[in-house]
């Protein structure tokens, strides 16, 4: 079932991408000044829309697999480091949550992706 969609036209490639944008609000404002952790939580997001992305170049279900794989790998990732972003107060308890079930949202979408394919 090789997909005939373009990487912009995926749900799960669009809501990596606004999760994305509304972490890059936090992280990238100008007076955020820990810029290893900014670096690490922004490409981890980064890093689930680009592994959707990259599939699309390659056109074959296993390897849409691997990729959506990685992709939920890496929202895992994100959602770990929210909680280190609400212990050292970067984000406010209803940021962690919104963001946290996006994250899960997220995962579950991608899972589900995943099982179709198989």
């Amino acid at each position: 079932m090789t997909m005939s969609k373009r990487f912009e036209e995926l749900d799960v490639r669009n809501m990596a991408r606004w999760l994305n944008k509304k972490l890059g609000v936090i992280f990238y404002d100008k007076l955020f000044r820990n810029y290893s952790f900014q670096d690490q939580i922004m490409r981890a997001c980064q890093s689930v829309s680009n592994n959707i992305a990259e599939w699309r170049e390659r056109w074959s279900d296993k390897d849409f697999v691997r990729f959506l794989y990685y992709a939920k790998w890496s929202i895992g990732e994100v959602r770990n480091m929210l909680y280190s972003a609400l212990d050292f107060w970067y984000i406010t308890d209803n940021q962690f949550n919104e963001f946290y079930q996006e994250c899960i949202w997220l995962s579950v979408k991608i899972n589900n992706f995943i099982q179709v394919l198989k």
